[in-house]
């Protein structure tokens, strides 16, 4: 698979959840979150791109500890599942948190390393790094043309909304323009998008589901 990123933005973004991980462990704030309940709602968005198939597999970009697949495991358990993250501290806390889990396989790398139905990412496009705007639509855009080729049946991802409260947005934080990025999708990638931006967080989810 191509690359998604330059390798200074790759190592920059691994040392960052390295210390996270290192500073809360394996909860979700270990991985940038505030909370469980939101950590699980979101993953609720993801999931409605599975359409209530319960034998699919799956690949999750930026998989963290691999939360995503403790929620894949309770409600699809029939699921085939990869976790891919850049963090080797990340990689081996999910190895060691799934070990014995058959139907679930994590590595370190950038993109994914096979094909599958789905694949999905949560949260990595949301702590900027001090890049610009153009920068990080940039390596958006990039990380959206690796889900879509290590899917077959389509992906899923979210982002923190330009529509939040403008009091509580962050410099450090990307905000991406859910309309935007809906337009790029319906052009590029399907004629099948959904846009979801009901869920009471200030992010978007976007579903791209494939013919």
């Amino acid at each position: 698979m191509a690359k998604t990123a330059t390798p200074a933005l790759l190592e920059e973004v691994a040392a960052y959840y390295a210390e996270k991980l290192r500073q809360h462990g394996q909860t979700p704030q270990g991985v940038d979150w505030n909370s469980a309940a939101g950590q699980w709602l979101r993953f609720h968005q993801l999931a409605k791109l599975f359409d209530g198939n319960q034998h699919f597999s799956v690949n999750d970009l930026g998989s963290g500890y691999g939360a995503f697949y403790d929620f894949i495991s309770q409600h699809y358990p029939h699921a085939a599942y990869i976790g891919i993250d850049i963090c080797e501290a990340m990689t081996e806390a999910a190895q060691q948190r799934h070990a014995g889990q058959t139907q679930a396989r994590f590595i370190c790398a950038d993109s994914p390393d096979q094909t599958a139905d789905y694949a999905v990412t949560s949260g990595i496009f949301n702590v900027r790094f001090g890049r610009t705007d153009s920068e990080w639509q940039a390596y958006l855009e990039t990380t959206l043309d690796s889900l879509d080729r290590s899917s077959s049946r389509g992906f899923a991802f979210n982002c923190l909304t330009r529509y939040a409260d403008a009091d509580k947005m962050k410099a450090n934080l990307y905000y991406a323009d859910p309309c935007q990025l809906f337009d790029l999708c319906k052009r590029k990638y399907s004629r099948n998008v959904a846009l979801l931006h009901d869920y009471d967080l200030y992010e978007f989810t976007l579903l791209v589901r494939k013919s």
